[in-house]
């Protein structure tokens, strides 16, 4: 046998006992935890707004060119490539 016909005999760890035991438990933890702690959790989404601004700005604003930082070859707009 080779070895790629034992890989796909085994199952994966998410199909496997341990596997769903611990879909099981991450899925009572998260309904605990929104249940029981839902104004901790709620009352944090106002400053995540908040702190996604900034985040936004600096991740997204990437490659626009401002300041002329990002010209290829030094050369300034009104040269048009050629001498």
């Amino acid at each position: 046998m080779s070895l790629d016909h034992d890989r796909q005999a085994a199952p994966g760890f998410w199909k496997s006992r341990t596997g769903l035991v611990t879909l099981g438990f991450l899925a009572i933890a998260l309904f605990f935890l929104l249940t029981e702690h839902r104004a901790h959790v709620f009352g944090v989404l106002p400053w995540l707004l908040i702190l996604a601004c900034p985040l936004m700005h600096l991740f997204m604003h990437r490659g626009h060119g401002h300041g002329g930082r990002h010209r290829h070859g030094g050369q300034k707009p009104d040269q048009g490539g050629e001498p």
